[in-house]
Parts: C-alpha cells; sequence; structure tokens
C-alpha cells in the first residue's frame, strides 16, 4: 500500500460521503433548523429584554449547538453499519483510523458547518454584542470539530447496539461539558472585558489532541465493536 493509494481511498471516500449527504439534504438541514428553534424558545422562555439575552446569548448558542450536533451523531456510522460498508473499511488494506477521519471530517462539514455559519444570526437574534462576535466564531471554529472527534469515538463504541441513543448521551455528555465550559467562559471573558484568549488555547491544544487520537481512539472502539 502506497501513500498515493491511501490518499485516493480518502478522496473516493470523501465524495461517496459527501454525495449520499447531498441527496439526503433535507436531514442534513435538521441540526440547523433544530439549533434555530431552541435559541427563538429562549427569548419566548425569558422575555424579549436585550440586556437579559446579551449577558446569556453565548451560553445559548453553544447549548443549541451542542444539543444539535447530539442530534447528528448518531447517524455519524450508522448507515454503514447497517448496510455493511463499515466492515468493509474495517478490512480495508488502508489506515482505519485515516478513513474514519476522513468520515468524521464528512460530518463536521455536514453538520457543524451550516451551524458555524448561521452562528451570526443566531447570535443576532439574542442581541450579542458586536465585539464578542468574532470571539463566538473563534471558539465555535475550535469546539466544533472537538465535539464532532469526541463524539465519533462514542459512537464507535455504541454502533453495535440497538436503540443506543440513551446509551450515547450518557457516554458523550461528560466529555461534552468542559468544552462548553471553555468555549462560553472565552465569550463571557469578552463580554466583560476581561482576557480570553486562554479558553481559546486550551480548547485549540485539545483540539490537536483529539486531531491524533481520536481517529485511533475510533478506529479501536469500531473494531471492538463490530468484532
Amino acid at each position: 500500500m502506497t501513500t498515493a493509494s491511501a490518499s485516493r481511498a480518502c478522496a473516493a471516500l470523501l465524495r461517496r460521503d459527501l454525495l449520499l449527504t447531498w441527496r439526503r439534504r433535507g436531514d442534513a438541514l435538521s441540526p440547523v433548523l433544530f439549533a434555530i428553534m431552541i435559541v427563538m424558545l429562549f427569548p419566548l422562555a425569558l422575555g424579549p429584554e436585550p440586556n437579559q439575552l446579551a449577558r446569556i446569548a453565548a451560553g445559548i448558542v453553544f447549548v443549541a449547538m451542542l444539543l444539535a450536533g447530539l442530534l447528528a451523531l448518531d447517524t455519524l456510522f450508522r448507515a454503514d453499519y447497517d448496510d455493511g460498508a463499515l466492515e468493509q473499511l474495517v478490512l480495508s488494506p488502508h489506515p482505519l483510523a485515516m478513513l474514519l477521519g476522513c468520515k468524521i471530517l464528512v460530518h463536521w462539514l455536514t453538520t457543524a458547518l451550516p451551524l458555524l455559519v448561521a452562528a451570526p444570526l443566531l447570535a443576532e437574534m439574542l442581541h450579542l454584542p458586536r465585539h464578542v462576535l468574532p470571539v463566538l466564531l473563534g471558539a465555535l471554529a475550535l469546539a466544533t470539530p472537538l465535539l464532532s472527534l469526541l463524539g465519533a469515538v462514542c459512537v464507535a463504541l455504541t454502533v453495535g447496539m440497538r436503540r443506543s441513543g440513551m446509551l450515547l448521551a450518557l457516554l458523550v455528555l461528560p466529555l461534552y461539558v468542559p468544552v462548553l465550559i471553555f468555549a462560553a467562559g472565552a465569550c463571557d471573558a469578552a463580554q466583560a472585558g476581561l482576557p480570553f484568549t486562554a479558553p481559546l488555547l486550551w480548547l485549540g491544544a485539545a483540539l490537536a489532541m483529539a486531531l491524533v487520537l481520536a481517529p485511533m481512539a475510533c478506529a479501536a472502539a469500531l473494531r471492538i465493536s463490530i468484532s
């Protein structure tokens, strides 16, 4: 096996998954619509007072992103497991961690990236101060791929189980909470006029570590689940 053949396999997998997502583009838009609905419910519950909403706007956006990502997480490997394509990936001569990394990338592109694009609209709905918006987008750019990588490991552990939604949530949420704390903390610090780079640096360090370790952990968990 050569590097060129592995690159061609990754490119083919990316094209396949993106094409399948395009054919089910209605399902791919569900997380975005779900996040928008969550954000719209908060002003109805708390009242339309701009100052009150602005204080908690960043936290609301991150919670909406987290729940919307959790909604789409179970579909990461489910279709491939049901039609046998996942077993073919495991038996492939190419590195399984690299192939799974491609699938995680497609999942992020099709679920988290539209949410990232919609984030300015959500922030505007909640009267987030304009100077906090770049910090919010930077935190989302670091947090969303980290959430996808962490979630993929948990999905790989439960993919062989039927009706694993509750178990998946129990596995994923403790891993998501620190990401939520650091991301929302950076925005809160920026809103208060305090230094906000430290939480972003922690998120960046965690993302760099997850980019290396999560695909390998995902591959090991997947082999255990389908064996």
